[in-house]
């Protein structure tokens, strides 16, 4: 491990930063860390998504699996460790807080077709495929216990069915569902409400958590057979891709593996067993497939092993100690 550690060491900032804090259990006030973040603070690449990110406010979503839409750089950015006192955080933070629906969730910019039921109209608006994420990093940044974020965490939460997280919307997005049948779980809804959920100490043991974690273990026991809405666990769902965006194997194993109650789950172990196998003999992990939007980042490639990958694949397989 030592010898991984060191490589990994040697790879981006916020490789080095997540490295030493998560694989080393270094604390924030180690001047190693110290200096790892600043690093990362000054990285070209970090400030270029910090502004990306800032675009959320004017950036309609057209598709929830554009990896380069601003809601997405603005993840990744909570997920490295970005803070609410980090240059350009705190104007992207203010502009997110501006657009509080009435039910509570914080609303993105949309543009439903009319023959999806929609408006055809560019408007306010939130969905159970977004409106988590934003949940998430104002909680990651910071804002967890900020009453306006634990109202939105309350009522996404409150959508909770016995069979796990539906598709669900916002009442200014009228009639708009998702494909499949209209009583399935939305697998990925119940993946970005975990995530959600990890950050809010409350909500980490609670029935909405259990129920959506069983959702995707029990999708991940029955993928051979069985499927909800579009979601597939087959061969692009095991593909090993950076950085955490959509419904794949290492950004369930990441969320999953952040509950301790699951950690001795034989369907999660099983997941975790199969992403270890596509490690190489140095215990190094190579993009099995890539996101255009990110393929000037190392893990942009599908030629030789990533640090940034084998960084999150190795955080997730020590939670559980696989």
């Amino acid at each position: 491990m030592a010898e991984l550690t060191d490589w990994l060491l040697e790879g981006p900032a916020w490789v080095q930063y997540r490295t030493r804090l998560d694989l080393l259990s270094q604390k924030e006030s180690d001047p190693r860390v110290v200096a790892a973040r600043r690093a990362m603070l000054a990285d070209p690449q970090i400030r270029e998504t910090i502004r990306a990110a800032g675009e959320l406010s004017t950036t309609i979503i057209s598709s929830h699996k554009s990896a380069g839409h601003p809601l997405h750089r603005l993840v990744f950015l909570a997920d490295i460790g970005l803070r609410t006192d980090d240059p350009g955080i705190d104007k992207i933070i203010a502009r997110i807080l501006k657009h509080q629906s009435p039910e509570g969730p914080f609303q993105v910019l949309m543009n439903l077709p009319v023959h999806f039921g929609g408006t055809g109209k560019d408007q306010w608006g939130w969905a159970l495929c977004d409106a988590p994420l934003v949940v998430y990093a104002l909680a990651k940044f910071g804002l967890g216990d900020d009453p306006r974020v634990q109202a939105a965490t309350r009522h996404l939460a409150g959508l909770l069915r016995d069979n796990g997280f539906p598709c669900a919307v916002s009442k200014e997005l009228g009639k708009f569902r998702g494909p499949g049948r209209k009583d399935d779980p939305c697998p990925y809804a119940n993946l970005i409400m975990l995530k959600a959920l990890t950050r809010q100490p409350k909500w980490r043991n609670s029935p909405a958590s259990h129920t959506a974690a069983e959702t995707l273990l029990s999708a991940w026991a029955q993928s051979k057979t069985q499927h909800a809405y579009m979601f597939f666990m087959d061969t692009d769902f095991r593909k090993l891709k950076a950085p955490l965006v959509w419904y794949d194997i290492l950004n369930v194993l990441d969320v999953l593996t952040q509950f301790p109650w699951l950690h001795q789950d034989k369907r999660l172990r099983q997941m975790a067993e199969c992403v270890k196998a596509k490690a190489d003999a140095l215990g190094r992990f190579a993009p099995e497939s890539v996101w255009q939007a990110w393929q000037d980042w190392e893990f942009g490639q599908k030629k030789t092993s990533s640090r940034g990958l084998t960084l999150l694949a190795h955080r997730a397989l020590a939670r559980i100690k696989v």
